[in-house]
């Protein structure tokens, strides 16, 4: 479908829902994220959140605001909103949280540092060498 018309029906699935409802206002946000439209997306996650968007929408929203900072030419601020995201309760978004902050340090030119977040997190998937790879990234983090 295209994007327009994907936006259009998410605007009005949204509109059934009250107005400055924090869930309409994410699940509209990501449309527009999703179709290229990082600025619009931006604008309504500060919104979801300001309105109180809980649950995993919050994360998602915070994991896909920084995204979208870090694709408008802001990772320092996409690096912020995600390293106080480490800081919250664990769920099964830590990866995307680690991910997306790795590519938010590589693009500060931390890519040590990018290089040592993305390992750790890989090494929770392998099916051997997983302490190996973990102890290894922890290495590149303390000479960075």
């Amino acid at each position: 479908m295209p994007a327009t018309e994907f936006v259009g029906n998410m605007r009005h699935m949204t509109a059934e829902r009250p107005e400055g409802d924090p869930i309409g206002l994410f699940e509209l946000g990501a449309a527009y994220d999703s179709t290229g439209s990082p600025s619009t997306a931006v604008s309504l996650y500060e919104s979801a959140l300001q309105a109180g968007l809980t649950g995993v929408r919050r994360r998602r929203a915070r994991i896909q605001m920084a995204s979208s900072l870090r694709n408008l030419g802001m990772p320092q601020q996409a690096l912020d909103m995600l390293v106080d995201e480490l800081n919250q309760s664990s769920d099964e978004l830590d990866q995307a949280v680690a991910a997306f902050l790795a590519l938010a340090l590589a693009d500060l030119g931390r890519e040590r540092d990018a290089l040592s977040i993305s390992l750790e997190a890989l090494s929770r998937y392998l099916p051997r060498y997983n302490r190996s790879l973990a102890r290894y990234a922890a290495a590149l983090k303390s000479t960075s």
